[in-house]
């Protein structure tokens, strides 16, 4: 992170200096809240990958390159930032990404669930450098949620507001 990472808006002037921009926050499609702060860790619900506003479908290994799959898992971790920066009002509170976990929609034949994760962890370590490296896994599913094609929830370390 860069010596300007204790300024107010760091967070996002970084996203900004990597040309990204924060979706809006989606509303839950049930019985869920997208965050909960608690002992804090912020443990941010499952997030599905939305590019230009439109949900990223099917199945990697069948309709779905690995290089759409890692995109996907990126419109993730963006969502993943948006929810944080609408629960903690801003991304400084962020002191460290303690773990992702990537969910792939995949065939039984598909084995690059890593590759596709690391859409989601690069884009971590990229915003937030060193605080940004965590523990993660990343899994071979037979379906997502509405057909996505990626899903990744997180745990977040934050600092008191």
């Amino acid at each position: 992170m860069t010596d300007t990472a204790s300024e107010a808006g760091a967070i996002e002037a970084r996203l900004a200096e990597l040309g990204l921009t924060l979706p809006a926050p989606a509303a839950p499609v049930a019985a869920y809240v997208p965050v909960v702060v608690a002992a804090g860790l912020a443990h941010v619900s499952g997030q599905l990958p939305f590019i230009h506003g439109k949900l990223v479908t099917g199945r990697l290994g069948e309709d779905v390159s690995v290089d759409q799959g890692t995109a996907a898992a990126q419109a993730c971790g963006l969502m993943i930032l948006a929810q944080l920066k609408a629960a903690l009002g801003s991304l400084d509170r962020i002191e460290r990404v303690v773990k992702l976990g990537a969910f792939v929609n995949s065939t039984g034949a598909f084995t690059d669930q890593p590759k596709v994760a690391n859409g989601a962890s690069e884009l971590m370590a990229a915003v937030f450098g060193e605080a940004g490296k965590h523990a993660r896994s990343a899994v071979g599913v037979p379906t997502l949620p509405l057909g996505a094609a990626v899903e990744v929830d997180a745990i977040v370390a934050v600092k008191p507001a």
